[in-house]
């Protein structure tokens, strides 16, 4: 899909908030209403827009305690692969779950309340997943940079 630049500055207003009405947005971009309102549905029909959420204060709801968990299957065949990363799916804890080079395969992003609430997610459900060699966790200390958009 090609973007103009208009597409593009729509797409950043979006990100910033898209609870604005589609009036707010022609005006930021000197537009009619039909014409915004006919941008971002093509946006949505062609996948630049994947889906719209609300971004929980993790404070608030006591899930403030992020780990970053490497992951090393005891073996990098198919089957561990496609194990691993089904029922990795399933934890709630993990927010993000990359595939990555280097020594470890996996590096999954996990919000929990505190530290004990992340060994029992460990030992309960992370390490119960079969053919994991190893982990090693990095504990977030805090949070210089987290953001959603994407440059456009």
């Amino acid at each position: 899909m090609k973007l103009d630049e208009i597409d593009a500055k729509l797409l950043s207003l979006l990100q910033a908030n898209s609870k604005r009405t589609t009036k707010e947005y022609a005006n930021s971009l000197n537009l009619s209403v039909t014409a915004v309102y006919e941008r971002i549905k093509r946006l949505e029909k062609n996948g630049a827009i994947d889906k719209y959420v609300a971004l929980v204060n993790k404070k608030k709801v006591n899930k403030e305690f992020t780990v970053l968990c490497h992951v090393k299957l005891a073996q990098h065949t198919k089957d561990y692969v496609t194990l691993f990363e089904k029922e990795v799916v399933k934890l709630k804890e993990v927010v993000e779950c990359y595939h990555i080079s280097g020594d470890y395969d996996y590096i999954l992003k996990v919000h929990v309340m505190d530290m004990e609430e992340y060994r029992n997610f460990m030992v309960s459900k992370l390490t119960a997943i079969s053919h994991i060699g190893s982990t090693q966790s990095s504990f977030v200390i805090t949070e210089v940079k987290h953001t959603t958009a994407i440059t456009i």
